[in-house]
């Protein structure tokens, strides 16, 4: 039977809630190019890369012909420059309720963690947050090529730990990080509505009901099937 050795963290939505931040960067871009969009679009947005997000705004604005490839990643860069200005905010304060006992829970136990993030702002989010010293890597946007449903972000994370993707336990919060997980062969938990996280093996409403006994238990039945 395969035993868990290391559990791999989505960051946005997971460690801390950075959506609404990225929601207010897209937004002020939206509006300067003439698309506004609402919260429910945003949900298409969570969990994929700066780039696909743009392309998915750009489109919903019938838009997405309207600039070369290197105007796209200058309003890319453009959005993440007010996106930074707005995660200068944060603070230990913003780490999601039960998430510093729930890594503390698995440091306990000697697991590795680490985290495969779509945001190239994880180094800066996990530092300003003051849980860099639960992670023993992070891999982010900036180090894969392909954004999650690809299982490419949580692949490369378990090949850093030195961990097989079957003995890693995957928790995300969006759609298309549970499918990333799944792909990768990982074990995945979702943290959202058992509608959104149909495809997870474990579902829990929000963060808080993490737990890391249930969850490793669920793991062991999981590989005994």
């Amino acid at each position: 039977m395969t035993q868990v050795q290391a559990f791999i963290f989505d960051l946005d939505g997971v460690i801390t809630d950075t959506a609404e931040y990225h929601y207010l960067a897209w937004k002020q871009l939206g509006g300067e190019l003439g698309i506004p969009f609402d919260r429910e679009f945003n949900e298409q947005l969570k969990g994929v890369s700066r780039m696909e997000s743009l392309e998915r705004i750009l489109a919903l604005g019938n838009r997405q012909h309207d600039f070369t490839a290197e105007e796209k990643e200058a309003l890319a860069t453009k959005k993440n420059e007010h996106y930074k200005e707005l995660i200068t905010k944060i603070t230990p304060a913003d780490v999601l309720p039960g998430i510093t006992e729930f890594l503390r829970a698995i440091r306990a136990h000697g697991l590795r963690i680490g985290m495969a993030s779509a945001s190239k702002n994880a180094f800066v989010v996990v530092d300003r947050l003051g849980v860099q010293e639960y992670f023993d890597h992070i891999v982010d946007a900036a180090t894969v090529a392909n954004s999650k449903p690809h299982p490419e972000v949580f692949l490369r994370a378990a090949e850093v730990l030195g961990v097989p993707a079957e003995a890693c336990i995957g928790v995300e919060d969006a759609e298309a990080g549970v499918e990333a997980i799944k792909a990768a062969g990982m074990f995945a938990v979702g943290v959202g509505t058992k509608e959104a996280m149909a495809k997870a093996d474990v579902v829990v409403a929000g963060t808080a009901e993490l737990s890391y006994e249930e969850i490793v238990a669920a793991f062991a039945a999981h590989t005994r099937r």
